[in-house]
């Protein structure tokens, strides 16, 4: 079975990209600036059901490939490195844009929220690398049944994105006010979580223990 350090490593890594703006994140806080908080949580829904589709992948067998091709697994994994470091410069960059900063969209229905955002999560790279390069690194098959260890770190990983995104929804007005009167602390935001990210993707690049992972 999985191990806690697994756990833990996963829920990190699912922490620092909840927290990093990417296409989730603007739209939900600008779904819920522009049309209230009941707004945000459907689109929140429609993402949750986005992740659930990723999950079913990963226990469908995503890793099963990278056992059977070693090196598709290592060039997923750089690839993985690569976008986390493109996320922490978009965060790190001068004139960097806090995701609490909206942009304005025009009402939408309750079926047109969900739909939009589950398309918005399925079409986000930040998920498709994380099930699809980082969660197999806190798989080691000597453990157990691959899949039943991708379904526990899915949901882990999906437990703290939902937890984090149902309070972005639920403040997203209050924090866009206080962080637009305050744009050091906008900046702050922008640098503490681009440096987590440059971090793991450091850690990711350079890390050859895992690589077992993707061996029969």
């Amino acid at each position: 079975m999985v191990t806690v350090g697994a756990v833990l490593g996963i829920a990190l890594v699912a922490l620092g990209l909840v927290l990093t703006p990417g296409p989730n994140m603007v739209y939900l806080v600008s779904r819920s600036v522009t049309q209230g908080r009941r707004a945000g949580l459907v689109s929140l829904l429609g993402v949750a059901v986005g992740f659930l589709v990723y999950l079913g992948a990963a226990v469908a067998g995503i890793a099963t490939v990278f056992m059977l091709v070693p090196p598709l697994y290592v060039a997923v994994k750089l690839a993985g490195a690569a976008y986390l470091l493109w996320l922490a410069w978009q965060a790190l960059r001068p004139g960097g844009r806090s995701a609490f900063a909206p942009a304005p969209l025009p009402p939408d229905r309750p079926r047109r929220l969900f739909t939009m955002g589950l398309v918005t999560n399925l079409l986000n790279p930040k998920i498709a690398i994380l099930y699809v390069s980082l969660l197999p690194q806190f798989i080691d098959p000597a453990r157990g049944h691959v899949a039943v260890q991708s379904l526990l770190l899915g949901l882990t990983q999906i437990s703290i994105a939902l937890t984090v995104n149902g309070l972005i929804v639920l403040t997203a007005g209050t924090v866009s006010a206080f962080l637009t009167r305050r744009p050091a602390w906008a900046r702050a935001q922008r640098y503490v979580m681009g440096s987590v990210l440059a971090g793991l993707a450091i850690r990711i690049a350079a890390d050859r223990s895992r690589a077992a992972v993707a061996t029969p």
